[in-house]
């Protein structure tokens, strides 16, 4: 692709230690958004180079860390491909992608969106006490029958449970209290889910248990400039394209709590756009995408290597 197509920005969980090494080395543009990004974090206590370059898993993985790390990683991708001649016609993010594709966009300068994914991800982490919350990932099973097992634990415990991330028509992802969540793994394997898999995460992101974290952020979104978007940005909260800046900042609001909807996103896209490519760490998407999709051709671009391999068109 490198005009008409689509964009697509992963979420957390792509990160990896040395991510944007060898970009920033190599490319100008990259170094240069590092160098915003750092300048723009200072003032909160962070070099996001020298975690993403030098810093270890365990550093990356805690989320007030991995969310400006992965968007300035997406970015500095980004900045390269636009040199590369990319010019997209339409993008969408993962959870957190969805800052990086308004940036890539022009709706969010990459200095306000690396400060508010970094308070994102400390109002996240800070929402539920830890241990208090839990996700798992739901194999197997369709997503009619997971909300319906997440709404019979809520019921049976009295807490929350919900689909977080609608990622295939195979895989989604519930999030609630470990208890909810928990009965909710009951639940599903009785109604014939090949695995349901708790996976490694900070807090239950896209529940009702984030309220704390809206209403944290939502200040911040109120203060942010969001301008119209060069080319539709596809929300989460909607799974439709959006071309106006307020309508971005509400969708970032109500992307909190609410379950992302990448599906419906990725089936919209296929649709709109010949092909897409990947910009950021991992190939997440790219692989999500061929479940979805599967002739829609998706490039994934995580390093200076994947850069020149889609430069050559090979």
């Amino acid at each position: 692709m490198v005009t008409g197509g689509a964009l697509l920005f992963p979420g957390q969980g792509s990160q990896f230690a040395g991510m944007g090494k060898d970009i920033a080395e190599r490319h100008p543009e990259a170094r240069a958004v590092y160098g915003r990004a750092d300048a723009a974090l200072a003032p909160l206590g962070l070099s996001i180079s020298r975690l993403s370059f030098e810093g270890s898993d365990e550093e990356l993985k805690q989320t007030a860390v991995t969310q400006p790390a992965i968007l300035t990683h997406s970015i500095a991708v980004w900045e390269v491909l636009k040199t590369r001649g990319v010019a997209p016609s339409v993008t969408a993010g993962h959870s957190l992608g969805e800052y990086s594709a308004l940036v890539a966009a022009g709706a969010l300068t990459l200095e306000d969106a690396v400060v508010l994914v970094r308070r994102r991800g400390l109002f996240m982490q800070e929402a539920v006490p830890s241990g208090e919350g839990a996700m798992s990932a739901v194999i197997g099973l369709a997503p009619e029958e997971v909300a319906s097992a997440c709404a019979e634990a809520a019921a049976a415990v009295g807490e929350t449970c919900a689909p977080a991330n609608y990622n295939s028509p195979e895989q989604t992802v519930i999030a609630g209290t470990a208890g909810a969540v928990a009965r909710a793994a009951e639940i599903l394997k009785a109604k014939g889910a090949k695995r349901v898999l708790p996976l490694p995460v900070s807090a239950p992101f896209h529940c009702a248990l984030m309220k704390p974290a809206e209403k944290k952020l939502v200040p911040f979104l109120d203060a942010t400039t969001f301008s119209p978007p060069a080319f539709p940005v596809v929300t989460n909260v909607d799974a439709a394209p959006n071309a106006d800046g307020a309508a971005a900042r509400e969708a970032l609001k109500r992307q909190i709590c609410s379950p992302v909807r990448w599906v419906e996103t990725v089936r919209y896209l296929s649709g709109a756009a010949p092909g897409a490519i990947e910009c950021g760490p991992g190939a997440v998407l790219a692989g999500l995408a061929k479940r979805i999709a599967r002739d829609w051709p998706v490039t994934a671009t995580s390093d200076a290597a994947g850069i020149e391999k889609l430069a050559a068109g090979s």
